[in-house]
């Protein structure tokens, strides 16, 4: 598959066609068109297209209704088997292979940035800036051999990513070019190593922080987990784990719902029944304490997930928390290092419950439905979509019983 990338143009090529990986329902219903971009680069749909229209001319005269409905349907055989079973090159499957181990020494080399070791002087007497540079340099090396690789692979399941991890490089364009690293016209990375030596190191740590999820590096990791790159995966579970372990995910739906619904927030009734003007603040902080308690959960029990409709819907929610992170401390909840919440109990009772609600209303329907996602990739045998099922069926993202919340 290739990827068309114009970075002198801000990436509007690659960006346009996989500005769904960055959707907040999951991001992956792109990959079905990417499939069938696939199947259509490699000649599959023209050799099928030709053979279903040489066999019309040949049954127009002297064939039975029956005969056609066989022909017919041997063709459309033909294609789901075409779909589900493509012919490969030798030349996509050395790009198929050199991109899977691509993303893996690409993936170490992000971690060695992303180590706060890799800043520090060693014992044996190498310097911090002499290990910046030696690993800014095994990045940018891996980095442009996995591009260099994606464009020549079929396995849509990374190169969608890889695209997305090229579209955060050219958002961070400035930034890299601070520290001596510059974006080619192909989309590989050329390092000027002169500049990258008389650049305060901390700018590349700050680059590369993993104390910030938003960070660039950390945008490049996650990139890369979906891609399978940790764990050695395809990145898009075709079988499904038929995971059972409960996640929190289902209560973290629910708690996110009701702190976004109006119900929550009626106002207390007097003995007489008329609404006063006071809200029943112990409800509303149980909701909110228990949302806290199973976000914790589901992060705890998901993220070491190798499903990628696991870990997108998580690193969505994360940078939804995180963009949030403000408003979420006034009103008592905090986020620590790792991600986890907490909830200060004095000053969420004090908060403006009105300020609480219009808050939830919108950042907790946005964690409902990335939530729900978690619990449905976390609990059945489904698949990401991925173009056709084993059973020739065509996957969609998400099940009915979703369709609230998608």
């Amino acid at each position: 598959m290739g990827i068309s990338v114009d970075v002198g143009n801000t990436g509007s090529d690659y960006s346009y066609l996989f500005q769904g990986l960055s959707s907040s329902g999951g991001g992956l219903g792109n990959l079905n068109f990417l499939s069938d971009y696939a199947s259509i680069k490699n000649g599959s749909y023209s050799k099928l297209m030709k053979a279903y229209y040489g066999m019309g001319q040949s049954i127009s005269s002297g064939t039975t209704s029956s005969d056609r409905k066989s022909s017919k349907g041997n063709v459309l055989d033909k294609i789901l088997e075409e779909k589900m079973h493509p012919k490969v090159s030798k030349e996509v499957q050395k790009a198929n292979k050199d991109l899977s181990a691509g993303l893996s020494s690409l993936n170490s080399a992000v971690s060695t940035l992303r180590n706060d070791n890799t800043y520090t002087d060693s014992t044996d007497g190498k310097s911090a800036s002499d290990k910046v540079v030696s690993a800014m340099k095994a990045y940018v090396t891996n980095y442009n051999n996995v591009v260099s690789s994606a464009k020549d692979s079929t396995l849509t399941s990374k190169t969608s990513y890889v695209a997305n991890m090229m579209s955060s490089t050219a958002a961070n364009a400035d930034k890299l070019s601070e520290i001596g690293v510059t974006i080619n016209a192909n989309g590989t990375l050329m390092l000027n190593e002169g500049k990258l030596k008389e650049t305060d190191i901390s700018k590349v740590q700050d680059l590369f922080s993993s104390d910030n999820i938003l960070s660039y590096g950390s945008m490049v990791s996650s990139r890369l987990q979906f891609a399978g790159a940790a764990s050695g995966t395809e990145g898009i579970d075709l079988t499904g784990t038929g995971n059972k372990t409960p996640s929190g995910a289902s209560s973290l739906k629910a708690d996110s719902q009701a702190l976004a619904s109006d119900e929550l927030y009626q106002k207390i009734k007097d003995k007489d029944g008329n609404e006063t003007d006071e809200y029943d603040i112990k409800k509303i902080f149980a909701t909110a304490k228990s949302f806290v308690s199973n976000y914790n959960k589901m992060f705890d029990a998901a993220e070491s997930s190798a499903n990628s409709g696991v870990m997108a819907n998580l690193s969505y929610i994360r940078e939804k928390t995180a963009r949030n992170a403000d408003a979420l401390k006034a009103f008592g909840i905090t986020v620590d290092g790792k991600g986890r919440m907490k909830i200060d109990e004095d000053t969420f009772k004090k908060s403006d419950m009105s300020k609480v609600q219009a808050f939830f209303k919108d950042y907790g329907s946005s964690i409902a439905t990335n939530a729900s996602l978690v619990d449905y990739y976390m609990t059945t045998q489904a698949s990401a979509a991925n173009g056709y099922t084993a059973g020739g069926t065509y996957n969609v993202q998400g099940n009915s019983r979703y369709t609230g919340t998608v």
